[in-house]
């Protein structure tokens, strides 16, 4: 079993940036691929960025490429995720996910894909 908790989310203001925690325990995720996704009110939980630890792969949805960075320590076992530039539509709860490869033939940016998941985090932009 993983646990992971988010934490870092906040009210800011439009243009301002955030970073984002994700503290896993339980089981090494060293060789899992972590991911952050997102859902605001009313809309679908949609894939924000993800990496791997072992090839250092990363990987965004077009909506936040050049804004957001994710980052992790696996000494720490902590993900990060860099938010610069915020925007109103970033106003979301942002979710952690490991994925263990369990379901290899499911997208990278598919919710189906990862097995556990944080709480999550709000986050809101003001504008």
């Amino acid at each position: 079993q993983v646990q992971l908790v988010e934490s870092g989310g906040g009210l800011v203001q439009a243009g301002d940036s955030l970073r984002l925690s994700c503290a896993a325990s339980g089981r090494t995720f060293s060789s899992y691929r972590m991911g952050w996704f997102r859902q605001a009110p009313g809309k679908e939980r949609e894939f924000v960025a993800a990496i791997t630890w072992k090839l250092g792969n990363l990987y965004y949805a077009d909506s936040v490429k050049g804004r957001f960075t994710i980052s992790g320590n696996s000494a720490k076992n902590t993900v990060y995720l860099q938010m610069n530039s915020l925007k109103p539509e970033d106003t979301a709860v942002y979710y952690c996910a490991a994925d263990r490869g369990t379901f290899t033939s499911i997208p990278i940016p598919d919710r189906r894909r990862y097995d556990y998941w944080g709480q999550g985090t709000q986050v809101t932009v003001s504008s």
